[in-house]
């Protein structure tokens, strides 16, 4: 554009049409490229110097001061073609601007498109060829290098050969240490493969590293460092999966965790994921030990189908011995690894506030682990034993004290109400006994039992022949099912309204000499289609006929067992107990403890409530025998934690952890009425309350079998002792509680005043009874008559109605006999009169009960006997029988015999019975 400013029109000057003319005419005109260079040299360097020089003024003041048109016009013409020349230049240098300016617009469009179209992978793919190349001229001098020599490595040897022989050659030296670089990036490299193998095992990967050490004549080597990366992919692998699930908790970036040491980062788990982590823990540790298990197979394999070479063979023989006896070793070195590991997982955190579920998870998955070692190289699992005995130890304790507080909440709470249950009902249909029915052989492991879905389409044969290791591996993973392997089946033991149906409930008011009303499940033994068993004895058809005549059976699902909520919560928690005692066979004896506690509370509560009761407890003949009476004392002292004032242990104390392991004393809630003479003084709940003891002692009868095989050959005795002393006396607490019911249903102290009022000293015989036995006889019909009232809200089984038979019969003979002993004048006619008595007595009585013999009828017979024995006879009668009181001996002695004996012999006869010691009994 400097090259223009000279132009008229450049400055102001309008170029006239002619003008423009000129100029067009005189561009159009050919002008010599070297004539036209010419003229442009000869334009004045001026005129180029800057944008602010005025080209007319400079034009106007070289005028001379004289002017001449020819001269001006001359000048005008070759400023013109000056003019046009650089015009010229200018619109050519224009055209190839905007020429360059196309060429480096298409030239980026085509570079952008370049851009988009070869991606980095396809330019890799250019330099890959590149490389392909290169190798291939590489591959080339290879091969010749391999035609000279007969093997790569022959030739390598050879050269290393060489190399010592030669070394005074720079060349071979160099050569030398190209080739030891190259073995060692190529060992390395191999070593890189190697490590690949302990996780994800694969044949022709491992298969095509293990060539490669043989060829390198290294395959001790490949042992060796197979070994160290198998325990380095342990640490790693548990390391990142605890590292996992501690950062996810943690919820934060902070990087803190990564530097822990491993067992320091298990103490951050928290309670939510310690299951889940303990899962992933186990499932990774799987995959590194199959790895393991697999790789021996292959070499097992390769033994079988490869014999070693003429050549060699003797080299060969020695590799395949180190490397058999390296991967034996290596078993035991692994699982080590791995127990070590868990254990340090196991005891990083406190588990005894852990919820059920999730400890028996915990005891499943380590049971599991710990079957896997045992497949896995014959171990016991020495350490993970400890480890989680530990932890059970201390978490059963707490569990186990937990439950007691709840157990004694709950009898407190028990208003002694009957649950009603189907007829069939037994323990095996809880769902806290449904391992029974899986397995019932305890030293299989319930693991073993629960394995994938396809596993169910094996036999059972089948899943006790394959090991864990078979059977998972290629797919799957033994760790993998157990979380998600929830029951989800509902229970079906509750009877609908207290019906199991509405044929029961018709059948229940039927003919009472019929069986009819039995359901089929009770008229044959009972076996559990699961397990096999016949968990309690069942009835014969006769005994459940008499049943029908004697029991006292006209309510609500008649024939179903007597228990309550809390029997019901007990038998579910014992289940429980048994369920982790299972899983875990180290802590057996310390559960079975806790399970025997429960019993042992349950017996104790429901003889506190029910059964003592001093007034009467001492009256009764024999009624707690000494078995039975040592077993409450155990119980009281091992076991209650007396408040003040108590007993004489709580004055002094104890050592700190015994009162911990105590629990208080239950005491009946206020709902339980047993005073009340109409419900015969709370029969009902009396009934539920010992009748649901006696099922529970029967359910652990039951379980006798289960338990012993349970329990260390060392600790046997205990549950022996258990059983024989604790469960078998349940059913002696109906004598005393049922002992109380006795004492109050009749009004004995009437029957004392209205024999009192009975003239024995007749003189003729009488054939009229005396009216006490009307009134004693009455008040058996309304004991029967409430007895049947009870009954028909709660069943009371035949040995119930029996004892309470028995001790109102035994009770009423021994008001007779103290009514007969307080007599103070009886004649021969009197003797005969209390005879009739008592024969009217039993023969009224025997159309009430179909009790056989009479309780207690040689006891009053034999004392009215007694009233016609000589003096000698007396004598012999008085050491032979010691069950009458002193008093009722003195009596006879002094009432019957005093009329026909002298003072010295009724004098020597009372000095016999006060010589006697006389047991009550």
């Amino acid at each position: 554009s400097q090259s223009l400013r000279f132009l008229p029109s450049h400055e102001g000057v309008p170029a006239t049409g002619c003008f423009a003319e000129e100029m067009r005419e005189m561009r159009e005109q050919p002008i010599d490229p070297q004539a036209e260079q010419e003229i442009i040299n000869s334009i004045q360097e001026v005129y180029y110097s800057n944008d602010s020089f005025d080209m007319v003024q400079h034009e106007l003041e070289k005028l001379p001061p004289e002017l001449n048109l020819q001269e001006l016009e001359e000048y005008r013409d070759k400023l013109k073609r000056q003019q046009a020349a650089e015009l010229e230049r200018v619109t050519s240098l224009q055209t190839n601007l905007q020429l360059a300016a196309v060429i480096c617009t298409n030239a980026r469009r085509q570079l952008s498109i370049s851009k988009e179209d070869f991606t980095e992978a396809s330019l890799g793919l250019l330099a890959n060829q590149r490389r392909r190349h290169l190798l291939t001229g590489l591959l080339k001098s290879l091969r010749t290098i391999k035609t000279l020599s007969g093997s790569y490595l022959r030739f390598l040897f050879l050269v290393c050969v060489s190399v010592l022989t030669f070394k005074h050659y720079s060349c071979i030296s160099e050569l030398n240490s190209k080739l030891q670089d190259t073995l060692e990036q190529i060992e390395e490299q191999l070593d890189v493969a190697l490590s690949k193998t302990c996780k994800h095992f694969d044949v022709s990967h491992y298969t095509r590293v293990q060539l490669a050490y043989t060829l390198l004549e290294k395959t001790q080597t490949a042992m060796d460092q197979l070994h160290m990366h198998f325990t380095q992919a342990i640490h790693n692998t548990v390391f990142q999966v605890v590292l996992g699930y501690v950062e996810l908790c943690a919820g934060n970036a902070d990087t803190k965790f990564q530097k822990m040491q491993y067992k320091d980062l298990c103490t951050h788990i928290t309670q939510d994921s310690y299951v889940p982590c303990l899962s992933d823990l186990c499932k990774a540790l799987w995959e590194v030990m199959l790895s393991y298990h697999r790789t021996m197979q292959w070499h097992e394999e390769q033994d079988k189908e490869e014999a070693p070479p003429t050549t060699g063979m003797h080299e060969a023989a020695v590799d395949h011995s180190y490397v058999k006896k390296k991967l034996e070793h290596g078993l035991t070195r692994i699982w080590q690894e791995v127990q070590l590991k868990v254990k340090a997982y196991l005891l990083g955190t406190d588990m005894s506030n852990f919820k059920y579920d999730d400890f028996i998870v915990v005891l499943d998955v380590i049971s599991r682990l710990m079957q896997v070692g045992e497949e896995f190289c014959g171990s016991k699992s020495e350490l993970l034993q400890e480890s989680i005995k530990r932890q059970s130890v201390n978490y059963f304790k707490n569990y186990h004290r937990t439950r007691l507080e709840e157990l004694r909440m709950f009898l407190e709470n028990e208003t002694w109400e009957l649950c009603p249950v189907k007829s069939n009902f037994n323990i095996a249909q809880l769902h806290e006994f449904k391992f029974m029915g899986q397995s019932r052989s305890p030293s299989v492991s319930p693991s073993r039992q629960v394995l994938s879905s396809q596993d169910q389409v094996l036999s059972s044969q089948d899943q006790e022949v394959l090991s864990l290791f078979q059977h998972f591996s290629q797919e799957g993973n033994p760790f993998e099912r157990h979380i998600d392997n929830k029951d989800e089946e509902t229970e079906d033991v509750l009877a609908s309204n207290g019906y199991e149906s509405d044929e029961l409930e018709k059948c229940v008011y039927q003919d009472y000499d019929s069986d009819s009303d039995v359901p089929d499940e009770l008229k044959q033994d009972y076996v559990d289609e699961q397990t096999g068993d016949v968990p309690l004895k069942s009835a014969s058809r006769e005994t459940l006929r008499s049943r029908k005549k004697s029991d006292y059976s006209l309510n609500k699902g008649s024939n179903a067992p007597i228990l309550t909520n809390t029997t019901l919560n007990v038998i579910r928690l014992v289940g429980k107990y048994i369920q982790m005692m299972n899983i875990l066979k180290p802590i057996a004896f310390d559960v079975i403890h806790c399970v025997s506690q429960l019993f042992d509370y349950y017996l104790y509560a429901v003889y506190t409530f029910f059964g003592r009761n001093d007034m009467y407890e001492s009256s009764g003949p024999g009624l707690i025998s000494s078995r039975l009476r040592t077993t409450l004392n155990r119980i009281q002292e091992s076991l209650i934690q007396m408040s003040l004032g108590e007993g004489s242990a709580s004055v002094h104390g104890g050592p700190g952890e015994d009162r911990k392991e105590k629990v208080p004393s239950p005491h009946l809630s206020q709902l339980v009425v047993l005073t009340a003479s109409e419900t015969l003084y709370g029969l009902a709940q009396r009934v539920v309350a010992t009748e649901s003891l006696v099922f529970l002692a029967e359910q652990f009868e039951f379980l006798q079998s289960h338990l012993d095989t349970m329990m260390p050959a060392a600790k046997k005795p205990f549950l022996q002792q258990f059983y024989s002393q604790t469960v078998s006396t349940a059913s002696e607490l109906r004598k005393p509680i049922y002992w109380v019911v006795a004492a109050k249903a009749l009004d004995y102290e009437q029957m004392l005043l209205l024999m009192a009022g009975v003239k024995w000293d007749i003189r003729e015989i009488m054939s009229q009874h005396n009216v006490y036995v009307d009134v004693l006889l009455k008040e058996f019909e309304e004991f029967n008559k409430r007895l049947g009232d009870v009954s028909r809200h709660v069943r009371v089984p035949l040995p119930v109605s029996n004892v309470l038979w028995e001790h109102c019969i035994r009770l009423a003979n021994r008001t007779l006999v103290e009514g007969y002993g307080n007599v103070k004048k009886c004649s021969n006619e009197g003797r005969a009169l209390m005879q009739l008595d008592f024969q009217q007595f039993l023969m009224k009585l025997e159309k009430l009960t179909d009790m056989r013999p009479i309780p207690d009828k040689d006891f009053v017979e034999t004392y009215i006997k007694a009233y016609y024995l000589t003096e000698n006879d007396m004598e012999q009668f008085i050491k032979n029988h010691r069950e009458y009181s002193m008093k009722q001996l003195a009596n006879l002695v002094n009432v019957c015999l005093g009329s026909h004996i002298n003072k010295k012999a009724r004098q020597k006869l009372l000095a016999a019975i006060d010589d006697i010691d006389r047991p009550k009994r």
